[in-house]
C-alpha cells in the first residue's frame, strides 16, 4: 500500500530554495562580459532587482514629480535611475538605483564615479508594487548611508512618506502626507510640494 505524504515540509528544511547572492565586483565582471545589463537591474542586499516593467501609473507619477523637482532645483541637479553608493558596510553588496536623486551641485561634477550620500539633497522612490520593499529595506539602506531626506510616493494610496533624521541605521522622523497636504524639502525651504500634484486627476 503506498505511503501518503503530507504537503507540510519538515521544519528542518528551508522554506525557500537558496538564492545566489551577488557582490558589486561580480556584477561588474558580468557586465564587462556582456552578461548583465545593469541599466535594468539594481543590487540590493546581494540580490539583483528588476527595475523594468513599470506600469503606466508609475510612469505618470514619476513624470509629475520629476517636473516639480526640475522647477525647484534645476534640471542639472536632478538625475533619474542613477546608481548611488551607500554606507561602507553595505557597499560590497549594494548599488541601488533610486527613481530620482537631487544633487547638492550640478550632476556633471561626477564623471567617473557614483554619487555618494554626502552629494545628495534628496532621494525619491515612486512605489506601486514595491511599496513595502521601499518603506523597509530601501529606507534602512538609505538611513545607514546617511541620506538626509528620502521620499516614497505611494501610487495606489496617493500619499507621500517623508523620511528624515537618519541615526543609528534608522530614520527618526517618518511623516505620512495625504494628497491634500504639502511638504517643504529640507534643501528648498521656500518651496512647497503639494502631494496631489504628483497624481493624475
Amino acid at each position: 500500500m503506498p505511503t501518503t505524504l503530507t504537503a507540510t515540509p519538515s521544519a528542518a528544511l528551508p522554506i525557500e530554495p537558496p538564492r545566489k547572492l551577488w557582490t558589486r565586483d561580480q556584477c561588474e565582471q558580468l557586465e564587462r562580459a556582456g552578461l548583465l545589463d545593469q541599466q535594468r537591474l539594481e543590487l540590493v542586499d546581494g540580490e539583483l532587482i528588476n527595475k523594468m516593467g513599470k506600469n503606466r501609473p508609475h510612469v505618470v507619477v514619476l513624470a509629475y514629480i520629476m517636473h516639480w523637482l526640475f522647477q525647484t532645483f534645476g534640471k542639472e541637479a536632478v538625475n533619474s535611475e542613477c546608481p548611488i553608493d551607500v554606507a561602507p558596510e553595505d557597499y560590497p553588496t549594494n548599488e541601488p538605483q533610486p527613481d530620482l536623486i537631487v544633487f547638492k551641485q550640478p550632476s556633471n561634477f561626477l564623471s567617473s564615479q557614483n554619487p555618494r550620500p554626502q552629494d545628495l539633497h534628496l532621494v525619491v522612490e515612486v512605489s506601486d508594487t514595491s511599496l513595502y520593499f521601499d518603506l523597509t529595506k530601501k529606507a534602512a539602506l538609505y538611513a545607514r548611508a546617511g541620506i538626509v531626506e528620502f521620499w516614497v510616493l505611494d501610487v495606489a494610496g496617493r500619499k507621500l512618506f517623508v523620511h528624515r533624521e537618519p541615526q543609528a541605521g534608522k530614520y527618526q522622523s517618518i511623516t505620512e502626507y495625504a494628497e491634500q497636504e504639502s511638504v517643504t524639502p529640507l534643501a528648498a525651504p521656500d518651496a512647497q510640494f503639494l502631494v496631489s500634484s504628483a497624481f493624475p486627476k
